[in-house]
């Protein structure tokens, strides 16, 4: 595909009851710093927070839900956001994300919960949430109502690996282009590639998606791509990230670049020499990032650092700084926490 087409389909979107008291976490809630301190020459971080560790909330559930496990973010036009649980939960959190004013439970078309790992918001309000069991993307009214189902791909659904599929989604501004991101390889694929997954929607008033284009992700050893949003220019920021026991998490902060990149949806397998890949720039190492007096539960070689799978743009700064928003699933371990991080970062 041409570039300018190709920058053309991907010119992605920015936009991606009463609550119980918690309890205080113990240690530091949270830190600001006076002005963003640099993690890289393109990125800083302003502040973190461990507002949202311990709290429940019953919104519309059934039951009181932990305020946790937080897979994906998307801004709202009002300046809340949505935050996604991976144990089948959506969640409405103030602009400060400290807290949640909204909890909505999901399920799948049998009823079953979902394993939801990936969020984009769609024009008319409704979400698109990534499943990993299937793998399946499903679109859901905000009062978590199913109301479809896209397509997925032949070789996707066959060859998706277990618990790391639809880690991220993206939708174009004008709601005809859907990215999703697969966290790790496709079974035979090549261990150093993962893929861009996309459909489109050929009827503008039709909620209908088809299968369109793939592309070809280089993915550093050890990670994989936990997270997806969009810049508004056509590129796209990821999350890579691994875990490691002796040394704990590695996350960068990722820009991929598809413009010039070429449609492997019809090649079975990819390899070392596959052409034609998504461009891609690291912009931050967080591990890199100063600690601002964050404390760890479990080995971190920064203190600042957990298991971050969740992001959105929450603003543009003037020169063309994007301010971001990221949070950590704590995985119901006692070892892990639910923190939120604030982040400035130029694409150049």
């Amino acid at each position: 595909m041409r570039r300018s087409a190709l920058a053309a389909l991907l010119l992605l979107a920015l936009t991606a009851g009463c609550g119980d008291t918690p309890a205080p976490p113990s240690g530091p809630t949270d830190a600001t710093a006076p002005s963003p301190q640099p993690c890289s020459p393109s990125t800083a971080i302003s502040g973190w927070s461990d507002a949202l560790e311990g709290q429940r909330f019953a919104g519309r559930t059934p039951t009181p839900q932990v305020v946790g496990n937080l897979s994906a973010l998307a801004a709202l036009p009002d300046g809340a956001v949505l935050a996604l649980s991976d144990r089948s939960v959506l969640f409405t959190l103030d602009a400060a994300a400290t807290g949640a004013t909204d909890a909505v439970a999901l399920a799948d078309p049998t009823g079953k919960e979902l394993d939801s790992e990936s969020l984009a918001l769609d024009r008319d309000g409704t979400v698109l949430v990534g499943d990993e069991t299937g793998p399946q993307v499903l679109r859901i009214d905000r009062d978590g109502h199913l109301l479809g189902s896209l397509p997925i791909p032949p070789d996707v659904a066959s060859r998706a690996k277990d618990n790391a599929s639809f880690e991220g989604l993206a939708l174009s501004p004008d709601g005809r282009t859907l990215v999703a991101s697969l966290e790790e390889p496709l079974t035979g694929d090549d261990p150093g590639l993962t893929r861009l997954v996309t459909w489109t929607r050929p009827d503008p008033t039709s909620p209908a998606f088809a299968p369109a284009a793939q592309y070809a992700v280089p993915l550093p050893a050890g990670l994989g791509i936990s997270e997806l949003t969009a810049t508004g220019d056509g590129r796209l920021l990821a999350l890579e990230r691994g875990y490691d026991k002796a040394v704990g998490n590695t996350v960068h902060l990722v820009l991929l670049d598809p413009a010039g990149a070429t449609d492997v949806s019809a090649v079975p397998t990819l390899t070392a020499t596959t052409t034609g890949q998504v461009r891609s720039t690291v912009l931050a190492d967080l591990g890199a990032c100063p600690t601002l007096g964050a404390t760890a539960k479990q080995t971190q070689r920064n203190p600042l650092l957990d298991n971050i799978e969740g992001m959105t743009i929450t603003g543009r700064e003037p020169g063309g700084a994007l301010d971001l928003l990221l949070v950590s699933d704590d995985n119901d371990s006692a070892k892990q926490v639910t923190r939120t991080y604030r982040l400035r970062t130029t694409l150049g």
